[in-house]
């Protein structure tokens, strides 16, 4: 798609919702075939960057697969628990541009755009440094966790090879966030492929043929990483964004206090979810005879994983559309914007649903042939089935809440929903009640249904004009205090 297509379709259309543009009013049917048409626009090439950005990760397994069980761990190991916690936490942070950038792009406030994105740069970048001790202490702290000694020391190896791949993500997803708003979703899918294929190809070549190893895997991801990050911001840079990038300003240096504040309250929102079913693993894995729990486990949560790409790229759709039209001041439209999102998200989870329940007893194929493990997958079904229905609308209200800028009220939700509620009623199930596997997943899915109810509720009372308001009063804030010298 190119640059002309990306302004094809107009963001706003007035008092959107109930007027077209030509100032007719249209029914219910053409304003959801209009707003899925602009939802879509987003969601489509965000499911396709979330799957490909997947993908490398499991390139990169797999090649450490072949390099031996110790590589394969270790990569693991290193992947999940040190970057993966890194990753959450500033992916969370990042979020706070959904807000901001989306809400000033809907004011018709351009310029803010990339005043917003060096903002991130600036906190992300020192939030990584901040966070360097967990890549240099990465053995001791694995050792902790009750980690094999051979494991955890080749595994703070590796995480020492991956800051590279820590610092990307500082510029990375500012950057995506930053397009993701301006309707430039394309850009961002084209360069996660041309990423991808890169990333196969050096891989490829410096694991296989030149024989570079574990460090070499570990390097390739690294440079596929800042590929990404080089590939958007050249686009931008180069005249992609000519009313949004006016190239760097000391604009980002004033109001640092109060971006800090609310990407600190989305990193918190977003890695409370993130860590939530890390935990599910690290409970099963204290569980008596739990290699066959945990090999079942990790079949659930692949299938969990790919299909979570779709519900997270209608969180993302959702704070664009929600951020778009809030800061327009238009409170209907962000009201309608919503409840597509969220009918159309729960009409995909009940597709998978369904699917889940039917093949229950077969899916479990495409990882393993051992009877035990397709048995105790088997069993599991239903709680996957469950919990991919769940997540197919809890991602759209935490949508909502990002683009509306509810990010801390959000975060003190999850902490009283997951680890109040679903991880000690999991623990009680599971160990209490003998339930095992199943009472620990079924307590956890208790939790994300209690944070699903409340959000769900917290949306339904909105008052959208309000909130329509406070974000016009937010954009000319901003606007004036940027304006000064």
């Amino acid at each position: 798609m190119g640059r002309g297509e990306e302004t094809s379709v107009p963001l706003l259309h007035g008092s959107y919702g109930e007027e077209d543009d030509q100032g007719k009013e249209v029914g219910l049917l053409k304003r959801s075939l209009i707003e899925s048409k602009k939802l879509w626009r987003i969601v489509a090439p965000a499911i396709f960057s979330r799957v490909v950005s997947y993908s490398t990760n499991v390139i990169t397994q797999a090649f450490a697969g072949h390099l031996g069980d110790l590589e394969l761990a270790s990569m693991s190991i290193a992947n999940t628990v040190v970057v993966g916690f890194n990753f959450g936490l500033m992916l969370g942070m990042a979020s706070a541009l959904e807000t901001l950038c989306g809400q000033a792009f809907g004011a018709k406030k351009y310029h803010m755009l990339g005043v917003y994105m060096q903002r991130s740069w600036i906190v992300l970048l020192l939030c990584a440094v901040l966070l360097l001790p967990m890549y240099f202490f990465a053995t001791p702290i694995l050792l902790l966790t009750g980690q094999p000694e051979d494991v955890a020391k080749q595994a703070g190896e590796v995480s020492m090879w991956f800051i590279p791949l820590h610092f990307s993500f500082a510029f990375l997803f500012p950057l995506q966030r930053f397009l993701q708003c301006q309707l430039k979703n394309s850009v961002i899918a084209y360069v996660s492929a041309a990423a991808l294929v890169v990333h196969a190809l050096v891989t490829w070549v410096c694991v296989s043929k030149l024989q570079f190893g574990l460090i070499g895997t570990t390097l390739t991801l690294d440079f596929s990483w800042w590929v990404s990050v080089l590939g958007l911001f050249g686009y931008v840079a180069c005249g992609g964004c000519p009313d949004t990038w006016k190239g760097f300003s000391m604009e980002a240096f004033t109001g640092l206090w109060e971006f800090l504040r609310l990407s600190a309250a989305s990193g918190v929102m977003l890695c409370l979810e993130n860590w939530y079913y890390r935990i599910l693993i690290l409970l099963t894995g204290n569980l008596k005879n739990a290699k066959i729990a945990l090999d079942a486990l990790s079949v659930c949560m692949n299938i969990n994983g790919w299909e979570l790409m779709i519900p997270l790229a209608f969180f993302a759709g959702t704070g664009v559309r929600v951020a778009n039209e809030l800061g327009a001041g238009n409170g209907r439209g962000a009201r309608f914007a919503t409840i597509v999102s969220v009918v159309t998200s729960s009409v995909i989870g009940l597709f998978f649903w369904f699917l889940i329940m039917g093949l229950h007893d077969k899916f479990a194929l495409i990882f393993t042939t051992s009877p035990v493990v397709i048995e105790a997958v088997d069993n599991l079904s239903i709680l996957l089935a469950f919990t991919i229905l769940l997540n197919s609308i809890q991602p759209v209200l935490s949508g909502v809440a990002v683009g509306s800028g509810w990010q801390s009220m959000v975060a003190y939700v999850n902490i009283g929903s997951y680890y109040f509620v679903g991880i000690p009623v999991g623990v009680l199930l599971g160990w209490t009640f003998n339930l095992g596997v199943l009472g620990i997943w079924a307590g956890m899915i208790g939790g994300t249904a209690v944070q699903t109810l409340i959000l769900a509720i917290i949306t339904i009372r909105c008052d959208w004009e309000k909130e329509a308001s406070i974000a016009c009063s937010r954009m000319q804030k901003h606007t004036t205090s940027s304006s000064k010298p």
